[in-house]
């Protein structure tokens, strides 16, 4: 859906370029005409309608490359703004053909309205385009079904997911997560599972109006000639604005495609060994983090020693 969103965006936008070309061009080449056809008779029109024709011109520059289109569309509101005032004031002058005056008006309305949406739908891909994607693998001795459970029980993850503090469930399908944040702050938000496949997959996002936009989903397979399972981690997450959205960035580190493989190497650890055993030289500095991974009355629950 999002692609789609994001195809239509780029073809309204060239199509916006394009007709920015064609009016620059023809407010240069004929001015007299075009002033002729929205009703200017003011001798000034054949001064301004050259100038409105370069600043068309610009907008089709920024436009038709479609690097960053989102300066430039705003640029074309702004403008649209600007030659509806010059009508309005041209609607009041008797020299004026009304009757056209106020044709190209409306032709100028329903141009900025046109503007308008394309503006706020490059916002939105630009939004959408900040989302940070991140994969991971790993392969780890126990059976599936082992893993599968642990996995299903999302209280396990911060046992080696290290940005997180805690996740409780708080119905069938429903968990609350608390991360930790920089300056001992911490961000919250809630999640659900949007589907799960037993021993295959197990996928989850944020819940509406959650404060932090992300979601996942681990895969799980048997391993080659029968030797473990085999994990796949997908994440997406999109930081919200201001200082809450800085805050949930960091939470990822600079390098997060380094931090997920950091993760699913503690995953290991904790699946493997039952503990998570840090060196001097690492980023939490030593310790070691000891996970039950079976506990009475709950399989797959994990626990800190």
């Amino acid at each position: 859906m999002n692609d789609d969103h994001d195809k239509v965006t780029g073809r309204l936008t060239r199509a916006l370029g394009i007709a920015s070309a064609g009016l620059g061009l023809a407010g240069i080449a004929a001015p007299d005409r075009i002033g002729r056809l929205c009703g200017l008779r003011q001798p000034g029109a054949r001064l301004i309608l050259p100038l409105l024709g370069v600043r068309e011109l610009g907008h089709a520059a920024g436009l038709l490359p479609g690097r960053q289109p989102k300066p430039w569309i705003w640029s074309r509101v702004v403008g649209d703004t600007m030659d509806l005032s010059l009508l309005g004031r041209a609607l009041a002058d008797r020299r004026s053909d009304r009757t056209r005056v106020i044709l190209a008006t409306g032709a100028v309305a329903g141009i900025t309205v046109v503007d308008v949406v394309a503006a706020i739908r490059t916002s939105s891909a630009r939004r959408r385009s900040r989302r940070l994607r991140v994969a991971g693998s790993v392969t780890v001795t126990p059976p599936l079904e082992q893993v599968y459970r642990f996995w299903h029980d999302f209280e396990n993850l911060p046992t080696f997911m290290d940005h997180l503090e805690s996740v409780q469930t708080s119905g069938k399908r429903t968990s609350h997560w608390v991360a930790k944040a920089p300056g001992g702050r911490h961000v919250e938000w809630d999640a659900e599972v949007v589907e799960d496949r037993p021993q295959q997959l197990i996928a989850w996002r944020t819940v509406d109006g959650a404060a932090v936009s992300n979601s996942g989903q681990v895969r799980f397979a048997p391993a080659p000639g029968g030797q473990g399972t085999e994990i796949h981690v997908e994440l997406d997450f999109s930081p919200p604005a201001g200082r809450l959205g800085t805050a949930v960035a960091k939470l990822f580190g600079e390098h997060p495609h380094q931090q997920i493989r950091d993760d699913l190497r503690r995953f290991k650890q904790v699946v493997e060994t039952g503990e998570v055993i840090r060196s001097d030289g690492s980023p939490e500095g030593a310790d070691t983090r000891r996970t039950v991974l079976q506990r009475p009355g709950r399989p797959g629950s994990a626990t800190r020693l």
